[in-house]
């Protein structure tokens, strides 16, 4: 595989970006910003699943970006039995989006992968955050110097795993399919959509949680051996 790629694209949350801690982090400083005195772990219980379905229907565009912002939250709340209006929800929705990007934890290996990588392929992201959030996100992670472009969802107007994203990622790029590889945590939205693509993939499943009968990693460490 390594002696015909030469570009690899990789997803941001989930895969490179610890997004779960960070949010985590986020939620505990906007809460105390709004004097918010809810439990922050039961919280989390109901707004993680809450908030993976709403991407879900965002990505299938079943739902807007402000309603997944407003409602995941507002869900959330109802779950926990917490009570709190709708103008608290509208000014934790954006102070949220607002405070995200200042915690920048990366999974285990990230610098160290990157680096290496950098030497051999041109590397890339394809997400389908938010785009000024997620330019933040590389910002202040200190990772956007490692990649040559970056094409998210609201630049083409469609989502992972939709191929037009994949196959604008590749145009910007300049690069074949048979030349690529997609390394993403999503087996939907990153692996069967740059599949369908005409991708190879790498499936990162770092709980090991995801049954999948195609290449998988753990650890981005492992990307060294596949790769390098």
């Amino acid at each position: 595989m390594k002696n015909r790629i030469t570009d690899v694209f990789f997803d941001l949350d989930h895969t490179l970006w610890d997004f779960e801690r960070n949010s985590a982090l986020t939620f505990e400083k906007i809460f105390l910003k709004n004097d918010l005195d809810i439990n922050l772990d039961v919280f989390l219980s109901s707004y993680i699943p809450i908030n993976q379905r709403y991407w879900q229907l965002y990505a299938l565009d079943k739902v807007s970006k402000e309603e997944l912002r407003y409602n995941r939250l507002k869900e959330s709340f109802v779950r926990v039995n917490f009570d709190v209006n709708e103008e608290m929800i509208s000014c934790l929705s954006e102070d949220y989006i607002l405070h995200l990007s200042d915690y920048n934890f990366l999974f285990d290996g990230t610098l160290e992968v990157l680096e290496k990588l950098q030497a051999n392929y041109k590397l890339h992201i394809i997400t389908n955050g938010f785009k000024e959030v997620q330019q933040l996100k590389l910002k202040n992670a200190q990772i956007h110097h490692y990649f040559h472009t970056v094409t998210t969802s609201e630049d083409v107007g469609v989502k992972k795993p939709h191929p037009l994203i994949f196959e604008k990622a590749l145009s910007v790029a300049q690069v074949q399919p048979r030349q690529s590889l997609m390394i993403g945590d999503n087996l939907e939205a990153d692996i069967q959509g740059a599949n369908r693509a005409g991708i190879e993939t790498i499936l990162f499943d770092p709980d090991d949680k995801i049954n999948h009968i195609g290449q998988k990693i753990n650890t981005l460490k492992e990307l060294e051996t596949l790769l390098i």
